[in-house]
């Protein structure tokens, strides 16, 4: 009886013995293994591809092959906003409590039209604040004053493509600011717009399908024949047949 007694004690050693050994030799490749891993992050990070990711070089920003094409870009500023931001605008925003205004450094009488109304007219087609407010109403404003005639006839061949890609802007916004400025420039400079409005009149014939441009493009093209004259209203019926005449 002792003996058999003593070859289970035996046994149940040994079982118990061949478990811690399993658990330690288990607990062991663990431990191996976190190292290892460890070993590999802490190499990954410091590898030289790592740190180039943690602290790109200058030369980086003009390799293409380290630009993501899918990441967002920064926007470099419009000719519009860098001219503005430079003090290139002489005239600065006041917010007042019911209404902004502009404050001219001198009276805008006393400004060169070039290249201030181009500029003024390349800034309507911004699309962020304060660019919007300061260019439609330094655009008005230039030309509300003395002389202003003889001053914008000249810059017509070139403000003319100017206001054109604001009327054909996908923006609805700056597509209307393009539409006023082009009736504030037909009230100041009357029939001298009539060889230039063929390069105006197709966008405008396009917005018209849109029910909601409908009247206000009726309005600037009835402000055309008013100032243009007879000469206007053949240009505005050849590209526009639809256009009904004022004088009817």
């Amino acid at each position: 009886m002792q003996k058999s007694e003593c070859h289970g004690s035996v046994q149940l050693r040994n079982r118990v013995t061949g478990n811690c050994d399993q658990r330690t030799s288990s607990s062991v490749q663990t431990k191996h293994r976190t190292t290892v891993q460890r070993s590999k992050s802490s190499s990954s990070a410091s590898s030289p591809e790592s740190a180039r990711k943690l602290h790109p070089r200058p030369s980086d920003k003009l390799n293409p092959k380290t630009i993501n094409p899918f990441g967002e870009q920064p926007r470099a500023p419009s000719a519009f906003a860098a001219i503005y931001s430079k003090g290139g605008i002489p005239c600065r925003l006041v917010h007042g409590s019911v209404k902004h205004r502009l404050q001219w450094e001198c009276p805008p009488e006393n400004l060169p039209f070039d290249p201030l109304l181009i500029t003024l007219a390349e800034g309507l087609r911004e699309t962020k604040h304060p660019y919007t407010f300061v260019s439609k109403e330094g655009f008005r404003e230039l030309l509300l004053v003395k002389g202003a005639p003889e001053k914008a006839v000249p810059l017509l061949p070139r403000l003319i493509p100017v206001l054109k890609a604001a009327l054909v802007h996908s923006d609805d916004e700056v597509f209307e600011r393009g539409l006023n400025a082009l009736m504030q420039l037909s009230v100041v400079v009357g029939p001298s717009l009539n060889d230039h409005l063929k390069h105006l009149l197709t966008s405008l014939s396009k917005r018209l399908m849109d029910k909601k441009f409908k009247e206000p493009i009726t309005s600037a093209l009835q402000k055309l024949e008013q100032h243009g004259g007879s000469g206007s209203l053949i240009v505005i019926k050849s590209k526009i047949p639809t256009y009904c005449s004022i004088c009817c």
